[in-house]
């Protein structure tokens, strides 16, 4: 079964909502580079985890200039995931000796898909900007996704333009491992809509692969 994580909280009626509704992981985002209305503070960040129950994965999405800048952040939110935005695969290798588990987002074309690959310990396939964020409510070659998919060996998450509409598509077409939405499931920037959240994990994870 495809898992969830829905990402972009800021704050924890909607944090709770997302958890109740089934989702396998819940992502945060501080310390970014780019302007989104789902920027909260790394201390905001961390208060947010704690509220989160045994069982569901939490995920700080960040953009850090260098490992030692995503060191320091892993320390002071205590994700069970980092999801990093712009490192290298040698910066990304670094973080191996952190406490949390190594995400990183690369767009379908990246060139350093299998250097990444080698380094993370998951990808995550989004439509990134030109100034290497994700978010953009953007969808790409899913097709080419699916090539990703059966090409390597470690988890692959599909991002990127994704809804209650359309999730289902996504995951016959793609087979990921997982999928991630943030606006795709909100009522405006930064605020949840309860109902999508509910509607997006259940067709998620009741689509069928079509092999």
């Amino acid at each position: 079964m495809t898992r969830v994580k829905v990402c972009g909280f800021t704050d924890e009626t909607d944090l709770a909502a997302a958890v109740e509704a089934g989702v396998d992981a819940v992502g945060l985002i501080a310390g970014v580079t780019v302007e989104t209305p789902r920027e909260i503070s790394l201390t905001a960040a961390s208060r947010l985890a704690e509220t989160v129950p045994p069982l569901v994965t939490t995920v700080l999405v960040t953009m850090p200039t260098d490992a030692d800048q995503a060191r320091d952040r892993i320390e002071q939110v205590d994700p069970d995931v980092v999801q990093v935005h712009g490192l290298d695969p040698e910066a990304v290798a670094a973080l191996e000796d952190t406490s949390a588990d190594v995400i990183v987002s690369v767009d379908p074309t990246d060139a350093n898909l299998d250097a990444h690959a080698a380094a993370a310990d998951a990808l995550l396939v989004d439509s990134i900007d030109a100034e290497g964020g994700g978010g953009t409510g953007e969808t790409h070659d899913w097709e080419r996704t699916r090539e990703i998919v059966e090409s390597l060996d470690i988890p692959v998450i599909l991002a990127g333009g994704l809804t209650p509409e359309n999730v289902a598509e996504a995951v016959e077409t793609v087979d990921p491992f997982a999928v991630d939405v943030a606006s795709g499931v909100e009522r405006e920037g930064g605020v949840k809509d309860h109902d999508a959240i509910a509607q997006f994990v259940e067709r998620a994870t009741t689509a069928r692969v079509t092999l």
